[in-house]
């Protein structure tokens, strides 16, 4: 280190050449600070291409063209399709098979659906009236297959003349009026009637699954084949 009252060596040198220098220095310094400029620039480039990272999302809870809101600011489907019912029609009509109804049908739809009753076809062979369900079978008998039906019971289900229900012709509503029975059970009754054909004796309710000698005995003296 040189000592303070040492000359300065720039000292020695040319005017001209100190400014050189100087120039130089400046140079220098401006050139770096351009690098660290670009550097900064490319940095920002950088970040800004590859989306700066996640970016909070903004959600509108109002209404679509597609849906409506409901109170909680949910937006809901609109026309959302009603409740269909299948129904398999056969019997006495045009054109037996699987029919959709609407919520709330009855058994008028249900034939209408089928194309309608033959010139066979008994209509007080059923309920015309009564409310269908979703995988009923419906019957549609010719004239003469049944007896006549006797006055309806409190459920609206007929029974026959001869006061019982006839487990070969009966479909789900008139074996809902059985006790214990309700339309589950009634359609596992059809199930087994389809599965095995008709039933010889009442004997044969034992085989239905559910149907235990219990709920048989208070069915006996009401149904018949």
């Amino acid at each position: 280190m040189p000592r303070p009252d040492s000359p300065d060596p720039l000292a020695a040198l040319d005017p001209s050449a100190r400014r050189a220098s100087a120039r130089v220095r400046l140079g220098v310094g401006a050139a770096v600070a351009l690098f660290i400029a670009a550097v900064a620039v490319a940095a920002m480039l950088s970040f800004a291409s590859s989306g700066g990272g996640a970016q909070p999302s903004v959600s509108f809870s109002g209404a679509t063209g597609d849906g409506e809101e409901d109170g909680s600011g949910a937006a809901v489907e609109a026309g959302a399709a009603p409740p269909v019912l299948l129904v398999h029609v056969l019997g006495a009509v045009t054109e037996p098979g699987l029919v959709e109804l609407g919520e709330g049908a009855r058994v008028v739809d249900a034939i209408a659906a089928a194309g309608g009753l033959t010139a066979e076809a008994d209509p007080a062979g059923v309920n015309l009236a009564r409310a269908v369900a979703d995988g009923e079978q419906l019957v549609v008998p010719v004239v003469g297959a049944v007896p006549a039906p006797a006055a309806a019971t409190g459920a609206g289900a007929s029974a026959l003349a001869d006061g019982k229900v006839h487990l070969n012709t009966a479909d789900v509503g008139e074996l809902d009026t059985l006790p214990r029975i309700g339309p589950a059970l009634a359609q596992r009754i059809i199930d087994w009637r389809e599965a095995n054909g008709p039933f010889t004796s009442t004997e044969q309710l034992l085989d239905v699954a559910g149907i235990g000698d219990a709920v048989y005995s208070g069915l006996a003296e009401l149904v018949a084949p």
